[in-house]
């Protein structure tokens, strides 16, 4: 009697279990009888069931997860009851190979991460969660029912190999080799084995002042001795792709003194002021609710409100005023011409229409990108210089408007000098991380493709690690993102981690991660300029890590013209502006073109390279890529957070050298 009531109390709490964690059940999964034939070719039609998973369909199947998403694309962001799916139909004798288990008796941690289960989790969860398969994961845990085991239980998950196939770069050369320096050997000998001289040697690696044991060193085809053609490269001698040398500049190595000016300038200023909305002194309220009736309320707005919109712009417009100012002061003669511009192209016609901006000197904005290239298209023919005052999304407009401006740098631009900085680093375990789950996002394409190519330029492509590391919210994978991110870091190397996002979740949960990880870990952070302007992080995560960042501007407070705009902007506006205020650009825009203007005329239009006076955040670098664009600024700076809570300027060799 005892023992029938044991065996039925039992009983109700496995039925309890498996309604409140139906997700732990064992669904049992019918194959389907329904066959097709597409192009030769055997399917079954399998209608997917509540509680059935990829990795339960494709056991009964007898065919992989892999050969299962492969027929059924969608599947791989997982199925769900009610989708029609087509399997490959496989002899019952025919076997799948399956990776080698591993021996539970040991831990191997090179080869695997022992995950500790939370409720709730399954094979298919696990297999997201670290990028491998459902099958992976069941043979590296052979002879345990891994959905039987309880929460806090240990599952072995391979580690992901992440280095991607070899590809083929439009960049690659035939014309270099690389000699892997080995005990004994200087430039010198290194020199003579191939022929150069050590001055030929130096010049190809500038990076390389002492080769140690390890180091490649880039050697010239041409330049190598003769010896028999044979099919596969040397371990020592593997092939180099390298990059079209940079156009040079002419700029001045010291800044241009501006003294003494003289003449008229006529400057159009085009921005979006809000003066419609600015006017508006009252709102309604209707937030109050009286008897289940709204009761509207209408409200005063208090006298010094600006419409937030306007704000930015409105401190622009400030910094402009005052660099109007101090070169009225050096003689000029300066009438701006000021226009309330939207997104809207109705007050933008009107002026073309009109001429209103034919008469111009110069032209500062519009701000929005399909503004300004219908601008730039209506003066191209008459000389106007026309700047584009904030950041675009991309450098679009510049093609075909050889007078269109850019005063600050498109993200290509910082992805070029971020990947110059991470390639100083070839040996290191590079993590490229990025949001971009549909690989749709052209610029995470060009940015990763421009790393390889440089780091192809270093070392061979074998040498190169690196590993491509796709961003989840803590909230996908229930907060177990650092495990992720710790399974692809090494211990063995440095770690070069590059944050390929301007998402603020993206940024902020990641540097959370890495910052918990940093005690383990060697690791290098690198990011897009948006990663300093962000207000929801703790800022003690950027100096702990030692993060270096590349930003359009930077701003030295003990210089004498910074305190006396300081000074001049409080005793106008009764306010200092912040250091993300676009008032500094306002006026390093307005000073830098008119002064060019004064002083050398139409050629600074085409020569802005010629001008280089001291400015207030920025060193202006104007360059074009092809004789028919407009010019980009790519002069960046790069900061550094340290560790005892600094910011600096990390100083550099100018980034045409």
């Amino acid at each position: 009697m005892i023992l029938r009531r044991h065996y039925i109390t039992i009983l109700i709490c496995i039925f309890i279990l498996c309604l409140v964690n139906p997700a732990a059940a064992q669904v049992v999964v019918e194959r389907s009888k329904d066959k097709i034939i597409i192009s030769g070719k055997s399917y079954y039609i399998h209608q997917v069931k509540k509680g059935e998973t990829a990795y339960a369909i494709s056991r009964a199947y007898n065919i992989t997860v892999e050969e299962l998403t492969k027929e059924n694309p969608p599947a791989v962001y997982g199925i769900n009851e009610g989708q029609t799916l087509r399997i490959p139909v496989r002899d019952a004798d025919e076997k799948i190979t399956q990776p080698q288990p591993v021996t539970r008796s040991r831990k191997d941690e090179t080869r695997f991460v022992y995950h500790k289960l939370q409720p709730g989790e399954t094979v298919y969860y696990l297999s997201r969660l670290y990028g491998v398969s459902e099958n992976e994961i069941v043979s590296a845990n052979q002879g345990i029912e891994i959905n039987k085991l309880p929460v806090g239980a240990e599952i072995a998950v391979p580690r992901r190999q992440f280095m991607i196939n070899k590809q083929e770069f439009a960049v690659q050369d035939p014309d270099y080799i690389f000699h892997k320096v080995i005990r004994g050997e200087s430039l010198s000998s290194i020199a003579e084995k191939y022929g150069l001289t050590v001055r030929e040697l130096r010049r190809e690696n500038r990076d390389i002042r002492f080769p140690q044991v390890g180091d490649y060193l880039r050697i010239p085809v041409a330049k190598a001795p003769e010896t028999p053609v044979s099919p596969e490269p040397g371990p020592d001698t593997v092939r180099i792709a390298v990059a079209e040398p940079s156009a040079t500049t002419i700029r001045p190595e010291t800044f241009t003194p501006v003294r003494k000016l003289s003449g008229k300038i006529d400057a159009a200023v085009l921005l979006p002021f809000y003066l419609e909305e600015n006017a508006e002194r009252t709102y309604i309220d209707s937030s109050k609710i009286v008897k289940g009736k709204r009761i509207p309320k209408i409200i005063q707005r208090p006298d010094d409100w600006i419409y937030p919109g306007s704000l930015g712009f409105i401190e622009m417009y400030q910094g402009i005023l005052l660099a109007a100012d101090s070169l009225r002061s050096l003689g000029m003669d300066i009438n701006l011409h000021v226009f309330d511009i939207k997104n809207d192209t109705i007050e933008l016609t009107k002026l073309m229409a009109d001429g209103s901006l034919s008469g111009m000197d110069l032209i500062i904005g519009p701000v929005y990108s399909s503004n300004l290239s219908r601008v730039a298209e209506f003066v191209r023919d008459l000389d106007i210089p026309v700047v584009s005052p904030v950041p675009l999304f991309s450098n679009e407009p510049l093609v075909n408007n050889p007078h269109l401006f850019m005063s600050v740098s498109s993200l290509g631009v910082v992805q070029d000098a971020l990947v110059k900085k991470v390639s100083e680093y070839p040996d290191h375990n590079f993590v490229f991380i990025h949001s971009d789950t549909a690989g749709i996002d052209l610029n995470v394409r060009d940015f990763k493709e421009k790393i390889y190519a440089e780091l192809t330029r270093r070392v061979p492509f074998e040498e190169i690690r690196f590993k491509e590391f796709i961003f989840y919210s803590r909230s996908t994978f229930n907060n177990d993102s650092i495990n992720r991110l710790a399974h692809a870091l090494s211990d063995k190397t440095g770690n070069v981690i590059v944050i390929a996002s301007e998402e603020a979740p993206v940024i902020s949960e990641t540097l959370m991660d890495i910052h918990a990880l940093m005690k383990k870990f060697d690791l290098k952070v690198f990011g897009y300029p948006v990663m300093r302007g962000l207000d929801n992080l703790d800022p003690r995560y950027f100096f702990d890590m030692d993060i270096l960042l590349y930003t359009p501007y930077w701003i030295d407070y003990s210089k004498r013209d910074v305190r006396q705009f300081n000074s001049d902007f409080r005793r106008l506006f009764l306010t200092e502006p912040p250091e993300k205020s676009y008032a500094w650009l306002g006026y390093d825009i307005t000073y830098f073109f008119i002064s060019g203007i004064a002083m050398h005329g139409k050629d600074f239009i085409e020569h802005p390279e010629m001008h280089r006076p001291d400015l207030l955040q920025t060193d202006f670098d104007f360059r074009k890529k092809n004789p028919s664009d407009g010019y980009e600024n790519y002069k960046l700076f790069l900061i550094r957070y340290t560790k005892d809570y600094e910011v600096k300027l990390v100083s550099e060799p100018d980034q045409d050298q």
